[in-house]
């Protein structure tokens, strides 16, 4: 076949289709929702898995997390909810071993039937409702990375004075305080008066939009909490250690040192649970791959549907167009030239289709992007396109084969 006649088959494809615009529109119905729902389905994964990136990189990637049952992705056991708490002294052990460069222990008064606050913080007659109460030594600091937007963190000094001081989320600022400066300010927590020493900046959320529960929080020297509650002894413990790469032998300096102080014998298993940020990761990584799945299903639908109605399409444009087909092949079109016009005009077809789905697709990401996190991959773009025009190729292929195969004598005769 020479170059001439490719390109009027590719003319003569192209003219069919603006023939028939609304018939070619329709007939592309499915390939627009199949790439649309591709674009923003990976699109709000790609934005959920920058956002949960984010938020891990925020809780520090050199932070291991020690607590008497696992709370990230397991389903506590009876057993696990009735062992023995860590102490402040497992913290302060802790704290002496090699690879470690500090410890935080932390404490919290909360519902955790529903991961949120159940305190009333008053300012006046303005107050902030669904609090957290957290107690944590001066240390967390240096063991997480965080921002003050207002004043200072409590120190040493205010700890062992069991100091009447708070540090408060970014959320229970605004609620008390809008825009003003809340420093040195008298708020009011469970009937006690607490001066406000540092705001602490927004966290962020796995999902972009929405409240992050730690935004509603009060922080105060762990030596106040407990003049607060003395009945939570629930501690949580949060070692950060020296490098990435002595994870491992971190976790089992920890493992060893509790199972010696917790009196675990040999043939026991560890009745605590060591864990870090890559168990949100992995976590994470099991839902996406629900998430993808899902896509994966509602995007090929579509492509098959769409997919079938091209071929149902193209088998009618081909017997319409029988006797156009014998006139072409009598005054010498070859069975190849045939096949290539309607071959492409089905990958066409499709390749329109897949432009108006990433189109649509991309509006529908951004318009997402105000609602919850959204973010355009190029390369789910670029596959998108490529599986429209694949399908194109897939479902063109026989009503193609069919036209070239007409016997020129008897598609004259056809009326």
């Amino acid at each position: 076949m020479t170059l001439s006649d490719q390109r009027e088959s590719v003319r003569m494809a192209l003219d069919t289709l603006r023939t028939n615009k609304l018939r070619s529109g329709l007939t592309v119905l499915g390939i627009v929702i199949g790439v649309m729902t591709v674009i923003v389905i990976s699109s709000v994964i790609n934005g959920l898995n920058s956002n949960v990136s984010g938020l891990v990189s925020s809780l520090g990637t050199n932070v291991i997390w020690i607590f008497r049952f696992p709370v990230i992705g397991v389903r506590p056991t009876t057993e696990m909810l009735t062992r023995k708490q860590l102490t402040y002294d497992d913290a302060e052990a802790i704290k002496t071993l090699p690879h470690v460069v500090d410890v935080v222990p932390s404490l919290r008064y909360q519902d955790f039937n529903f991961n949120a606050g159940s305190v009333v913080v008053k300012y006046g007659k303005l107050k902030s409702e669904n609090v957290s109460l957290e107690g944590v030594t001066a240390s967390n600091t240096n063991v997480y990375d965080f921002g003050l937007t207002q004043g200072r963190y409590f120190n040493h000094g205010d700890e062992e004075r069991a100091a009447n001081v708070a540090v408060l989320g970014f959320d229970s600022a605004e609620d008390l305080f809008g825009h003003d400066n809340a420093v040195g300010k008298e708020i009011f927590v469970d009937g006690r008066s607490f001066t406000v020493v540092g705001v602490q900046e927004k966290e962020k959320t796995a999902f972009g939009g929405g409240k992050n529960p730690d935004d509603k929080m009060v922080h105060m020297p762990i030596t106040t909490f407990h003049k607060l509650h003395p009945e939570i002894l629930d501690y949580w413990i949060s070692a950060k250690f020296d490098d990435q790469k002595n994870k491992a032998v971190a976790e089992d300096e920890i493992r060893e040192l509790l199972r010696r102080r917790r009196k675990v014998h040999n043939n026991q298993e560890d009745n605590f649970a060591i864990f870090g940020s890559d168990s949100i990761t992995r976590l994470w990584t099991q839902i996406t791959g629900s998430l993808f799945l899902l896509m994966f299903g509602l995007s090929a639908v579509g492509l098959m549907v769409g997919g079938v109605g091209v071929m149902n399409i193209m088998l009618v444009s081909v017997t319409e167009r029988t006797r156009e087909i014998g006139v072409r092949k009598a005054i010498g079109a070859t069975r190849q030239t045939i096949l290539l016009q309607f071959t492409l005009e089905a990958v066409t077809l499709c390749a329109v289709g897949g432009a108006i789905g990433i189109l649509l697709g991309s509006a529908g990401a951004m318009v997402l992007k105000f609602l919850i996190s959204s973010l355009v991959s190029p390369l789910w773009i670029l596959f998108a396109f490529c599986s429209s025009c694949a399908i194109g190729l897939v479902f063109g292929i026989y009503p193609a084969w069919k036209a070239a195969s007409l016997n020129p004598i008897e598609a004259l005769r056809y009326e």
